[in-house]
């Protein structure tokens, strides 16, 4: 039996969610001066980077660092796994002591990826704040008190469904969609 599946952001509407998205950091950040911003890897730096670029083309000589964080070593299920987990890159050239943190990922879950986040930032440094910005909020199995300041969507998900969000595909075509077994 084929799995079923629930497209998300449909008839353009996902270039109107990270419009709405990029307004938002707009009104909260004003200059952005003392915020930065990094993708959690591998899924949550496609959905910053879109995000960063969309930002740099609505604010006049929008400047704000911008980095990309791997998160593989400092989650808590390392160990479980058969193989070895291979990592993605981390480039953070900047120290995030006291500055307004705008971290990006592309589904909030469990939390659990986000704490995983929270432990590898401090490496560069104690923010003055957090933000979390996703584009799907599961809402529902949160393992963590962890909550997105800025989310595209809401859903409410099965423990048996899974949310697949796939952005700048090679193919030219970004999805959202909720596969179903």
């Amino acid at each position: 039996m084929a799995a079923k599946q629930l497209q998300l952001f449909a008839g353009g509407k996902l270039h109107v969610t990270l419009a709405r998205l990029c307004q938002e950091l707009i009104e909260n950040h004003v200059d952005f001066s003392n915020s930065v911003m990094l993708g959690i890897q591998p899924r949550g730096v496609f959905l910053s980077r879109r995000i960063h670029e969309m930002l740099i083309k609505l604010v006049p000589g929008f400047s704000i660092p911008y980095g990309e964080l791997d998160v593989t070593f400092h989650r808590d299920d390392v160990m479980k796994h058969d193989s070895p987990l291979q990592a993605s890159e981390t480039s953070v050239e900047f120290s995030l002591e006291n500055k307004r943190v705008i971290l990006v990922d592309d589904v909030l879950y469990t939390g659990r990826t986000v704490r995983a986040a929270l432990d590898a930032m401090l490496a560069f440094g104690r923010p003055a704040d957090v933000q979390l910005l996703v584009l799907v909020d599961r809402r529902q199995k949160r393992e963590l008190p962890i909550e997105a300041v800025y989310s595209g969507i809401e859903v409410d998900t099965l423990k048996a469904e899974k949310v697949i969000v796939r952005l700048n595909e090679p193919n030219g075509k970004d999805y959202v969609k909720i596969e179903k077994a």
